[in-house]
């Protein structure tokens, strides 16, 4: 063997033990992922939601109307909030909802998001209080602020977003997602935000990786063959 030879198994035996660590990781990440019930990480069952119909009452569109430019409208919706008909309407930079039948816009308090939030837990637990985040968290971390956090004591630590632009319940954190979220992170490799599976530190591990494979078959040819088959070659000089 030659000293080149020496130099690249040392490598080949250290980059293999880290990688071999990472694949452990990878196994133990994704087989707990896999047993963790999905619906318990994602808050429980949602109720059905309830869809509003405009009818000859809703006199408040011509009040909406004088209050926005219909030329910049990008979308309208029709929803349903806390038992009243409201539209949403979204321009390029921003969105807001008014009551359907009287034109007023509808803002989301505290009050209001606390009230959105137990309405969309599956026991209508009591919330606890609401803290508005103007920053994205983790949690939300695929959300726009400003966003509505409220605290529920039930068994599972959880945790809702509200929206605090629309009154959409953004997501349905618990302690079960955290777990998973913890996983995913192992998983994916991602360390600070948690959703990517295209950056340099995972490109890394794969580039290790197909070294790896491919000085792995050279010191196969290289080093191993010649001396795991020296006894055939003894067996046919013998035969000879």
């Amino acid at each position: 063997m030659t000293v080149k030879s020496i130099w690249l198994r040392r490598i080949h035996k250290w980059v293999g033990l880290v990688i071999g660590l990472q694949f452990v990781l990878w196994t133990i990440s994704g087989a707990a992922m896999a047993l963790l019930d999905m619906e318990t990480v994602a808050g429980g069952p949602r109720p059905e939601g309830i869809e509003a119909a405009l009818s000859g009452e809703a006199t408040g569109w011509r009040t909406i109307v004088d209050q926005i430019d219909l030329e910049k409208v990008e979308g309208l919706r029709l929803k349903t909030l806390l038992d009243r008909p409201v539209v949403e309407v979204r321009t390029a930079r921003s969105t807001r909802m008014f009551d359907a039948r009287t034109g007023e816009q509808v803002r989301i308090t505290a009050a209001a998001a606390r009230t959105i939030a137990q309405s969309n837990h599956p026991s209508k637990a009591s919330p606890g209080a609401a803290k508005l985040l103007t920053e994205r968290s983790l949690p939300v971390r695929e959300h726009e602020p400003p966003i509505w956090q409220v605290e529920f004591a039930d068994e599972d630590a959880s945790t809702y977003y509200v929206s605090a632009t629309t009154g959409a319940v953004l997501e349905r954190r618990n302690d079960t997602w955290r777990w998973w979220d913890f996983f995913w992170m192992l998983h994916n490799m991602d360390y600070s935000d948690r959703t990517s599976f295209n950056h340099p530190l995972i490109i890394t591990a794969g580039m290790a990786m197909a070294w790896l494979a491919v000085t792995g078959f050279w010191l196969l040819f290289r080093t191993m063959w010649r001396h795991d088959f020296a006894w055939l070659r003894r067996r046919r000089t013998r035969q000879a």
